[in-house]
Formats: structure tokens, sequence, C-alpha cells
């Protein structure tokens, strides 16, 4: 692991935080589902940082090479496409068979043409190289109930039907056995190609999954919930009509959010970025209390989570970083009931060269997430300074989660200090548990909140030091803008 970070010289927090950890107090089972990412074929994403045949980093596939190492070593669950707003005007017939004989498009969410060498197959291949499940988002806006169906036929039926047999013919016998399927992507939004307001979109996606899942009963359906957040707030009423509507049928809601939509207009101060995870917590709360509301109404004994597969992590640098750690974090918070996300896109993880992709400001938190934290979520208790601003009021300095791993014997601790210049003081009290008095901090900082990498400089990495401690309290100082991962063991 590489280590970097010059730190300079910070204020020191007047009163040490406390942050009480118990094992006793569970939230749920953290799935690895929420290290996921998510593709579209937006401008160079697909065509040029994953597929690009010209490239001398290319394998026989077409994909970039440097770019499937450094996202192997993220270890991505599960991979959603091929949209996004570009699905809503997709066929996906147009992307198989002979790459010579398949027709170019114009692709009206993004104003491009689209040549289809990368579809079905390719989509494929590229997660199995990456080592990630597939997850598919079928077309609800202008696509139809046997475009969904075909595709799923395609993808999943071993053989012995047209669908199945075609995908045979053109090289690849065995089925793909895709289990997540979106039924469609953002179709409140006026900018998506086949709008429908809610109960349109509920009679075309209850007919769609009943068809889907005749063909493959074991696969998982996502619905659609709202991502057009206006001020009047009928983000709450499209969820609350497609989850009445839909539970019993459906396995997940879909939650996309861009956390800096909350921001009040021009202000990008780092105090206001970095209070966004607050807004995470509000909108799965709300959710959460819609699809309890739903399975309660309804009678439903199926269960619904949330599928969180469209958020951002945040730029290449120091802020991005802590953005995206605090995403993290919320998903962890509650990991009851979230059960998927797909950060966006999958290439902003890694830095993307010409002569060879590097690991950006993004790549290390998700790296320790994704590798370390996983096991069971446990309700932290933490006291500590606190601020406000024009979007939220009593805002905690220190962003905390904890994951047990009884596999590992490990106690995961995830903090981010949103604190631009003061280092915070912490007293983390292990309530129950017998520690062996030795822990390892993984620290992702770099010198300001603008520092960011490059393919020659890496201004943010990981610094790891060992922390020793004795009995069940751990004394730690946690570095401004920072995220610091402590790994305890425990016997």
């Amino acid at each position: 692991m590489i280590l970097s970070g010059l730190f300079s010289g910070n204020l020191l927090s007047q009163e040490p935080a406390v942050i009480k950890i118990d094992f006793d107090r569970k939230i749920g089972a953290i799935d690895q589902n929420i290290y996921s990412g998510f593709v579209e074929p937006i401008f160079t994403t697909v065509y040029g940082n994953i597929y690009d045949p010209s490239s001398p980093l290319a394998d026989e596939n077409g994909f970039r090479k440097d770019l499937i190492q450094l996202l192997k070593q993220l270890k991505i669950r599960a991979l959603r496409w091929p949209g996004g707003n570009y699905v809503s005007g997709y066929n996906w017939e147009d992307g198989i068979g002979p790459k010579n004989q398949r027709p170019a498009r114009m692709d009206l969410a993004w104003h491009q043409i689209e040549t289809n060498q990368m579809g079905t197959d390719e989509y494929a291949k590229f997660t199995s190289l990456i080592g990630s499940e597939n997850f598919i988002c079928i077309n609800a806006g202008t696509g139809t109930l046997d475009q969904a169906r075909h595709w799923i036929e395609y993808c999943n039926v071993e053989k012995g039907t047209y669908y199945s047999d075609l995908r045979r013919k053109y090289g690849n016998e065995k089925p793909y056995n895709v289990k997540y399927w979106a039924l469609g992507n953002e179709i409140d939004g006026p900018w998506q190609m086949g709008q429908k307001n809610a109960e349109d979109y509920v009679k075309f996606s209850l007919e769609a999954g009943k068809l889907m899942q005749w063909v493959d009963k074991n696969i998982k359906l996502v619905a659609i919930g709202a991502s057009n957040y206006k001020p009047d707030m009928a983000w709450i009423d499209w969820n609350d009509y497609v989850l009445t509507h839909m539970a019993g049928s459906i396995d997940y809601l879909s939650v996309h959010r861009y956390v800096n939509e909350a921001l009040p207009t021009g202000d990008r101060s780092f105090s206001s970025v970095m209070s966004l995870g607050l807004d995470l917590d509000q909108r799965i709360g709300m959710i959460r209390s819609l699809i309890q509301k739903a399975l309660m109404k309804t009678g439903s004994k199926r269960p619904i989570y949330i599928s969180f597969d469209e958020w951002a992590g945040g730029g290449n640098n120091l802020t991005g970083s802590l953005q995206l750690a605090q995403h993290l974090n919320a998903f962890i918070r509650n990991a009851d009931i979230v059960k998927m996300a797909n950060i966006t896109m999958l290439t902003s993880l890694v830095g993307i060269s010409p002569d060879g992709d590097f690991k950006n400001a993004l790549f290390y938190p998700f790296f320790l997430f994704s590798n370390n934290c996983n096991g069971t979520s446990l309700n932290v208790s933490t006291n500590c300074e606190k601020y406000s601003n024009k979007i939220f009021n009593d805002i905690p300095y220190l962003d905390v989660t904890a994951a047990l791993n009884d596999s590992t014997k490990t106690l995961v601790v995830n903090v981010v200090n949103r604190h631009e210049t003061k280092d915070i003081q912490s007293n983390i009290v292990l309530q129950t548990g017998d520690f062996t008095g030795s822990a390892t901090a993984n620290e992702v900082n770099g010198k300001t909140i603008t520092s960011g990498n490059t393919k020659t400089e890496e201004a943010v990495g990981i610094k790891t030091r060992e922390v020793k401690f004795k009995g069940n309290n751990i004394q730690y100082t946690f570095p401004a803008h920072s995220f610091t991962q402590l790994v305890i063991p425990f016997k």
C-alpha cells in the first residue's frame, strides 16, 4: 500500500470527542453490493476509458488492461449498465452480433452517436474481467414489454429458444445468469425519453417485471424511485405511489441522489460540502418509512430494500475523497435497508491517462471500505463538537460508523473529520469485547482540501500506522480534513 500525506500543523479541539461502540447494538448485515458501480456511455466513459481497441493498453477484447487491474483491487461487487438516461432510448438488440453489422444510432440523451460496439456480450465480458456481477437496467421509456422479456431470455436461458440460441450463435454458450434487473431509469424526470407519471410507470413495470420473472423466477427487480427533487416534495408522492402499488412484486426501490443539489446557489465551501452526508441520511430515512408503510398497508411479506444505484463521490481531490467516505458511511449506518449502491461513474474511481491509469483521490477511501468494512453494522454513539449552516443544524464534526466482522475477528471504525483546520482528540470506548491492545490506522489525507492526484504526483493517499492501547479505551486524534479507518482485532 502506498504511504503518503504531508500534514500541516492544525488547531486541536478543546474537548475530546467520545465514540462509544457496543457489539450488541447491531443495525444489520452490510451487503457487499454497496461497493458497486454504474457505467453509461456518456462521451468517453465507455468508449475510450473502458473500451478502446486502438489503445496500446487494450486487451484482445478492446478493454483497457490498466483500468481492469485497478478496478480488481477495489472489489467491485456489481456493475449497473447501460444507463442512465441513455437506456430510455436504447434497443439492446442493436448491440449484439457481428460488430461490423451493428447500427449506429442517435443517442438523444447525450446528443452523441452510439456505435453499439459495446453491447450485452461486451458488458458481460467486462464485468467478468473485473470480478463483478451484472446489473442490467431495461428501457422503460421508449422500450416495450417484448424487448424486456427477450433481453432476459438472451441473458439467462441456457438454450433451446430463439434468443438463447442467438447468444450461443454469437459465441457465448453459457448463460450470463444476470440476477439484478432495474425496471427503467429516472422515468419521472422531464429529461428522460418516454417520461411517465407514476401511474403509467407502475402499469408498465408491473407487466414487464411479471414477464421477466416468468422467464427467470430467480431474478431481483429494482423499481424506479423518484429522481426529480423539486421544492414541492413530489418525489415523496412518487415513491409512496410506486411502493404501495408494487409491494409484493419488487425487491428494491432505486434511489438516485447527487447531494450537491442541496447546496445553496454558489456555495461550494468545504464546511457546506462536508455537511451533505446528512442529506443522505434524511433521504434514506424518508424512504425507509415509505417502505414500512407500503409493506404494512399491503401486507406483503416480500422485503423491499433500497438500491442507491446512482451517487457521486466528488472530484479527484481530498474534498471528493471525504465526500465519498460520507456516502459509504451513510450506507453502512443504514445497512438494514440499503442493500445496493452504485457509484457514478465507475471510472471516476481511477485517474484516466492515455499512457496508463492511476489511483486518484477517490480510489483510496473506496479501497479501504470495500476491502475491510464488511460484516455487521453497529449503532455508534458519537458525542463531539457540532456546527450549523444554511442547510442543516447540529452537524457533528465527526462522521462515524463501525462494522463488526466475526469471520476476521476485527472491528472496523470509519471516521471522517469534517473540520477543515482542527484535529479532534477522541476517546473510543469499546463497551464490549476483548481486545488485544493494538490496532491499525489507515488515514486518507493531503496537504490541503484541494490536493489531488496526477499520473506523476500522488498528493492524496493512505498513511498507515500502528495504534497501541490498554484495555477497551483507545485515545486517538483524528487530523483535520481526513478520513481514518481503524482496524481493531479482538479475541
